[in-house]
């Protein structure tokens, strides 16, 4: 592909893969400097602020959104036959907090579609708690609040993007003015490149103004004069072919089309078109594809970090870019697991038919601050002890087979991940002896684990006595792994991070089926019930030709009512008689999620 211009080789990023880092290392800060965020102090005779609104000259955001070490858990992976390559990576979690586990000047290009600060339902789409309490959080300080919180998220976008790189904002008319100037000031002015309209059709009509019919598109680049932009790539084919003939009567090079201009006029997503997956803020793929042709190569890794409905990394496949995205809510996590996966067997599909082989890497769905239990139950000793001592911010002990881990000089025990098994009072004394060896009398010693037994209580409770008869003693805690006690070091933090960290079970699925005639069916998950507090099951998609992964059936990626209820029972007419494999996948509104197989007998 061609570039308006070439990179620098002595300014070359990282390569893509560090991109996909777990997040388990140090992130590297970008120097502190005031020429990260500089701007002109005038524009003209108008003076303006320097700084962006939120930042701290000494803590950048972190005094209004301070950092938090957790680990990320790989909940799923989906496998496409090319385990040497890099993963692609789809996180659950804070959008804020992801990106600071991610390394510095690691991504080629980001594209992100926030939520518009038009205060409107739509911006909370599916009643997930963990995307109304966000949502709640950015609107409560009105139009300044939202701000200071996109802000938050630029400085690390910025941070994340190579030098070479560039960020598109799709806002509109609500605030797309005022973030552009936080913009000029995180980015710089001179790296502003356009202001891109993207005009639609339908909606919008009014009696009292002109119509409302277009979206804003920001486009910066991290260092003006060295962003890729592949002209050739985006150029727009000409309406008229017959007779064109330039100025001094040579003709137009008609097949590549004229160069791109700054107003895009392309339909939003009808119902009925074949991309809509029913989502209700859903982008065109052809929108996504001018920005990701035009500014990234293949190979090049490209983020959404509000990826609701998936559009961005759906493209990014497609067009043979690695990828990163996010989201806040679960069900969007799932519907963009299931698009992507549903597109690379697509693209499979098409190269076993046309005899050719394609290295496709697979993709993992990982979780940031909401952890799923089944899956912690599954890891080894050694596994579950690394992730224990991580969330709870204290560091690995290898060399010690009872104690763990410290947190500062304290010594820590992690039980075992299976959760029905209690840490018992020879584990309890086995750890005592070992503090005191390593400690000395008056130590103090941690057992985390999901719980313990009465006598392990017991004789915890008789070692912190000894202290009375002035005997040799420790003093030990023992704190359950879903208590609050656990995640003190992020809930103390910030009075808004006390849910940023749970632990959650998945759904319990029934499914009723009743044949209707024919070879079409009724399947009913309305009794599946959800087993987190406070819970409620929120969504439901329904594969009926189950093949290894999930990939739910054309039609049934997000049922909703007119009200935007979920709609938790489906009809299907199966193509043919046979015995079929289906899976219904089920999210409750805390992050719980379950898939549920069935063998249907169809005659």
């Amino acid at each position: 592909m061609g570039r308006a211009q070439a990179e620098d080789p002595e300014t070359e990023a990282p390569a893509n893969e560090a991109a996909l880092d777990d997040g388990a290392q140090a992130v590297p800060a970008l120097p502190e400097q005031h020429d990260f965020y500089k701007m002109p102090a005038k524009f003209g005779h108008v003076p303006v602020a320097e700084e962006p609104l939120g930042w701290d000259r000494r803590r950048r955001f972190e005094h209004l959104y301070p950092r938090v070490r957790l680990p990320t858990q790989v909940v799923e992976r989906f496998e496409f036959g090319s385990p040497q390559l890099e993963p692609n990576r789809l996180y659950f979690g804070d959008n804020l907090h992801v990106m600071r586990s991610l390394p510095s000047e690691s991504i080629d290009l980001i594209y992100i579609d926030p939520p518009f600060f038009s205060q409107r339902n739509y911006n909370v789409l599916f009643g997930d708690q963990n995307e109304l309490r966000s949502f709640q959080d950015i609107w409560e300080g009105g139009l300044n609040g939202y701000v200071v919180w996109l802000n938050a998220r630029l400085y690390e976008m910025k941070r994340l993007l190579k030098p070479s790189g560039s960020l598109f904002v799709h806002l509109d008319w609500h605030a797309g003015h005022y973030v552009k100037v936080e913009l000029d000031k995180l980015f710089g002015y001179e790296n502003f490149q356009n202001e891109i309209i993207w005009y639609y059709s339908g909606g919008g009509a009014s009696k009292k103004r002109f119509a409302r019919k277009h979206d804003n598109i920001l486009f910066y680049s991290r260092n003006v004069g060295r962003h890729k932009f592949n002209v050739d790539d985006v150029r727009v084919p000409y309406k008229w072919t017959a007779g064109q003939k330039r100025a001094d009567g040579s003709e137009r090079d008609l097949e590549r089309g004229k160069l791109p201009d700054d107003v895009l006029e392309m339909h939003g997503i009808m119902p009925w078109a074949k991309e809509s997956i029913g989502y209700p803020t859903q982008k065109p793929e052809l929108l996504l594809e001018k920005f990701i042709l035009g500014a990234s190569d293949a190979g090049d890794v490209v983020a959404d970090f509000f990826c609701g409905g998936g559009t961005t990394p759906a493209v990014a496949e497609k067009l043979g870019r690695r990828w990163i995205a996010s989201d806040i809510s679960r069900v969007a996590v799932s519907i963009t697991a299931d698009r992507v996966a549903k597109l690379v067997e697509q693209q499979q599909n098409e190269a076993t038919a046309s005899g050719t082989q394609i290295a496709i890497p697979d993709f993992e769905v990982a979780h940031w601050g909401i952890y799923e239990i089944a899956g912690l139950s599954q890891m080894s000793d050694e596994g579950f002890q690394g992730f224990v001592l991580h969330a709870y911010d204290a560091r690995l002990e290898s060399t010690s087979s009872t104690i763990h881990g410290y947190k500062g000089k304290e010594p820590i025990h992690v039980g075992s991940p299976d959760p029905d098994r209690p840490v018992r009072k020879e584990d309890v004394a086995e750890f005592a002896n070992a503090v005191l060896k390593r400690v000395g009398s008056g130590g103090t010693g941690t057992i985390i684990a999901w719980a313990f037994t009465e006598s392990a209580k017991h004789i915890a409770e008789r070692i912190a006595a000894q202290e009375k008869v002035k005997l040799q003693f420790v003093k030990l805690r023992l704190i359950p792994l879903e208590s609050p006690e656990f995640a003190a070091h992020v809930t103390g933090v910030h009075e808004r991070y006390a849910d940023l960290v749970s632990f959650v079970l998945p759904p319990s699925v029934r499914v009723r089926k009743k044949k209707l005639g024919g070879r079409r069916y009724e399947f009913d998950a309305s009794e599946s019930i959800a087993l987190n507090s406070g819970a409620k099951i929120i969504n439901a998609q329904w594969d009926f030709d189950y093949g290894g992964y999930f990939t739910s059936s054309p039609g049934f990626e997000l049922q909703r009512t007119k009200k935007g209820e979920p709609v938790l029972r489906a009809e299907y007419e199966f193509p043919v008689a046979g015995d079929f494999e289906i899976a219904v996948r089920v999210q409750d509104d805390l992050g719980g999620e379950a898939i549920h197989r069935d063998t249907v007998s169809v005659s």
